[in-house]
């Protein structure tokens, strides 16, 4: 166990509930890790959308190993990298709806890497790098016809928003290679989230490899940048620990040497980007029971936590059922663990297994919470508090904050 300084259930006592405990030396442990699994030479891009906690993503950039670069899809994303200390340079700005607006804020702030998910968001992006009179360097990213593993999120292979159809290359490579205040530099490939398992994770990565080298050569240059995207796995809300990835650096290797020879000379360079991996064991949530009840025979622990805490992906069907710790010999019992809003939506699990005779004022200590947390819940529904947020180091309580809902005047007009 940690100081009791740093115990989250401290920490809960000490500042309130619901509240988050990032472990910043878990985040480091994380990171070393990913760079230890990939093939010497790859870039790690962190996906600031899985939790842009200033403290957490500059523990990403501190110690002694490999720093990450960022992976951002907001101006507001964009300022939590700035102040973290990532420059400009080490930041690729990605999304399918960048607005003109966050474009030349982007530019202005020194990003000069941008993944493309279209030929008019490319013209889009060298727009605003031609209003500061530059060029920047583009990835487009691909949607690709074809895919391999199964995973519980896809992203390519159908419909949709994200990235140009890869069957589509060849004819607008043209146009593609020639957008004013843009340089196609790269390809960015992102196909799946939270792989299966790890022959899942490779036979889906060396196949997004394949991939890139046939858009090469759909596209006639000499790739600079490959992009080839995630799906590093770690438990959501579970007891469990982070995937483990010993074949991986090997059979990457073997597909870059077939596909893209000049790979070890830098030629072109390689980049993976993760979100959850990197963050998500770092963190726990600790929740206080605020009521016990029964309802037709059915038990329900009403916590202060719910989805407007913890609750982002739920909607997708991937939240449920979460874990909670419970000591070696405290017996267990089934029951609902609902949060406090006025929706019947407000659950963090069914029928799960819960400490027996919790009362009000009991505490609940919810693991791997650290990716996918605060931002990415219904924060402001009902007007409730956000969660407060601890990061530690070690036995140091570095930041104890809160994010803040203000309603402030808006100066223009709009037309």
């Amino acid at each position: 166990m940690s100081d009791r300084s740093t115990d989250p259930t401290e920490l809960a006592r000490r500042f309130g509930t619901p509240l988050y405990v990032y472990d910043l030396e878990r985040v480091r442990a994380a990171r070393d890790d990913l760079f230890r699994w990939l093939p010497e030479g790859f870039e790690v891009f962190y996906a600031f959308k899985a939790n842009p906690h200033v403290d957490l993503v500059r523990a990403l950039r501190s110690g002694q190993g490999p720093a990450c670069k960022a992976e951002i899809s907001s101006t507001g994303e964009l300022a939590a990298a700035l102040e973290a200390g990532y420059p400009g340079s080490d930041i690729l700005y990605t999304g399918p709806g960048k607005t003109p607006e966050e474009l030349v804020e982007a530019v202005g702030r020194g990003v000069r890497t941008f993944s493309a998910e279209s030929l008019s968001d490319l013209r889009h992006i060298g727009e605003a790098a031609l209003a500061y009179r530059t060029v920047v360097d583009c990835l487009l990213r691909i949607n690709s016809a074809t895919a391999s593993a199964t995973t519980s999120i896809r992203m390519t292979g159908a419909p949709t928003q994200f990235g140009i159809d890869s069957e589509t290359v060849a004819g607008c490579a043209q146009e593609l290679t020639s957008v004013p205040g843009t340089r196609v530099v790269g390809l960015h490939l992102f196909s799946q989230s939270n792989a299966r398992d790890e022959a899942a994770l490779i036979e889906e990565l060396t196949h997004t490899i394949s991939v890139a080298a046939a858009i090469q050569d759909d596209l006639g240059i000499a790739l600079k940048v490959v992009d080839i995207g995630g799906g590093f796995s770690v438990p959501y809300a579970q007891q469990g620990g982070r995937a483990a990835y010993p074949k991986l650096r090997g059979e990457l290797e073997a597909s870059l040497d077939v596909h893209f020879p000049g790979w070890r000379a830098g030629s072109p360079r390689l980049a993976v980007e993760s979100g959850r991996y990197l963050a998500g064991d770092s963190g726990t949530l600790v929740t206080r029971v605020a009521n016990v009840k029964v309802s037709r025979g059915k038990k329900f622990v009403i916590a202060d936590a719910g989805i407007n805490t913890f609750g982002g992906m739920s909607g997708l069907g991937r939240l449920l059922p979460v874990s909670v710790h419970v000591e070696a010999d405290a017996g267990t019992e089934k029951a609902s663990l609902v949060g406090p809003l006025c929706t019947p939506g407000d659950v963090l699990g069914r029928q799960i297994e819960l400490p027996a005779g919790l009362q009000p004022g009991d505490l609940l200590s919810v693991p791997n919470t650290g990716a996918y947390g605060p931002t990415s819940s219904l924060l402001m529904f009902l007007g409730r508090p956000a969660p407060v947020e601890v990061a530690v180091d070690g036995a140091e309580v570095v930041s104890v904050t809160r994010i803040e809902h203000v309603r402030t005047p808006t100066a223009g007009e709009r037309r």
